[in-house]
C-alpha cells in the first residue's frame, strides 16, 4: 500500500524471512564463527540460543549458506515428539528407506548411512530448532547418536537451536553427559541501538529506498519499544511507514512510532486537551459565574453553606 508512496520496491520490513534482507550485525557475525568453528573444527553438540526474534534463523541460513557443498542436513522443526518418532523424522529427512518401528533397527539404518556418507567424503549435519521442548528421553538419544563415529571423526554433527530456557534444560544434573559434550555455545543478544539504527538503514537501502525516511528520533524510538529485537523492529516500522502514509508525510517521526506502537499493543489513546484550551475553560467557568452573581442569579455568599450541605466539609 505505501510503496510506491515512499518510492519503494518492496515492503522492507516483513517478518518472513528474505535472504536479500540479510543483515549481518556483529553479533550475528561473532555468533557465525562460534557455528563455523563447531561445524567445520569440532565434534558433538552446537547450542545456538537466543530470544523469540532475535535472528537465529537468520544465523542458521547464513552458516549454511557457507558450509561446504558435499554436506547432507537433517532439520527437525517438530520437538513435542517421542524418542521414536524423533529418529523416525530424522531418516525422512535424510530420505533413508525405513519401515521398521524399532528404535535399535532405526539406529542401526542410520549408523549404516551415516557410514556411507563418510566414506563418499560427505558430512551430516542434524539441525534440531526449538529445541528447549525436547523432552528428557529425547535428548538422552541424541547423545546416544553422538556416539555413532570412526576410530577419528564423529559421523554426526548436531546443533540444537532454541530460546534460552534451553540453557537450563541442559544445566539439569540427569543431562550432564549430553551437556559435556557441547563444544561450542552461543547466545544471541538482541542489536544496540547503533545496529537498530543500520538495520533500519539497511532494510531500506534494499527495498530501493532514496532517503532515510526515519529521523534519528524515530529510531530511537524504534530501539526503545523494540529493544533490538529484529522481529519487533519489523513490526513497529511497517505500522510506522502505513501510519506515515496514512497522513501523508514523508518522514517517520517519533510521534508516529509512538502511535504505531500503541495501535500493534491494542491501546487506545485518549485525546489529550491543550493547555491553553484548559485554560480558556477556567477562564469562561469563572466569568459565567461572576456574571450570574451580578444578575442576582447566583448567590455567592451562600457558596460555604451549599458545599457544606453537600460534602459536609467545613469550609
Amino acid at each position: 500500500m505505501y510503496e510506491q508512496y515512499f518510492g519503494l520496491n518492496s515492503k522492507p520490513f516483513t517478518i518472513t524471512p528474505d535472504p536479500r534482507y540479510l543483515f549481518m550485525s556483529n553479533r550475528h557475525t561473532e555468533g557465525l564463527a562460534h557455528l563455523l568453528y563447531g561445524v567445520t573444527d569440532s565434534g558433538g553438540f552446537i547450542q545456538l540460543t537466543g530470544e523469540v526474534g532475535t535472528g537465529k534463523t537468520t544465523l542458521i541460513r547464513a552458516l549454511l549458506e557457507q558450509l561446504p557443498k558435499k554436506i547432507e542436513i537433517a532439520l527437525i522443526m517438530h520437538t513435542q515428539i517421542s524418542a521414536e518418532e524423533f529418529l523416525i523424522e530424522i531418516c525422512n529427512e535424510l530420505k533413508i528407506k525405513n519401515s521398521s518401528k524399532s528404535m535399535i533397527e532405526i539406529v542401526n539404518l542410520l549408523n549404516h548411512y551415516l557410514l556411507e556418507q563418510y566414506s563418499d567424503g560427505k558430512r551430516v549435519i542434524l539441525l534440531v530448532d526449538e529445541a528447549q521442548n525436547l523432552k528428557p528421553e529425547v535428548l538422552e538419544q541424541l547423545r546416544l547418536l553422538t556416539n555413532l563415529e570412526t576410530a577419528h571423526k564423529k559421523l554426526l554433527q548436531i546443533i540444537l537451536i532454541g530460546q534460552p530456557e534451553l540453557r537450563d534444560v541442559l544445566a539439569k544434573n540427569n543431562l550432564r553427559q549430553l551437556a559435556q559434550r557441547v563444544t561450542a555455545r552461543y547466545h544471541l543478544e538482541p542489536l544496540s541501538q547503533l545496529e537498530t539504527n543500520l538495520y533500519i538503514d539497511h532494510r531500506l537501502k534494499i527495498a530501493g529506498a532514496r532517503t532515510g525516511i526515519f529521523d534519528k528520533l524515530a529510531k530511537k524510538e524504534v530501539f526503545k519499544y523494540s529493544t533490538g529485537v529484529p522481529r519487533l523492529i519489523n513490526i513497529i516500522c511497517d505500522r510506522a511507514l502505513l501510519g506515515a502514509y496514512s497522513v501523508d508525510s514523508v518522514e517517520v517521526t517519533k510521534d508516529i512510532i509512538s502511535k504505531a506502537h500503541n495501535e500493534i499493543q491494542g491501546i487506545v489513546e485518549t485525546p489529550k486537551m491543550n493547555v491553553w484550551s484548559i485554560i480558556f475553560a477556567i477562564f469562561v467557568t469563572i466569568l459565567i459565574i461572576v456574571l450570574l452573581n451580578n444578575y442576582d442569579y447566583l448567590d455567592i455568599q451562600n457558596f460555604p453553606a451549599m458545599i457544606r450541605k453537600l460534602t459536609g466539609i467545613e469550609i
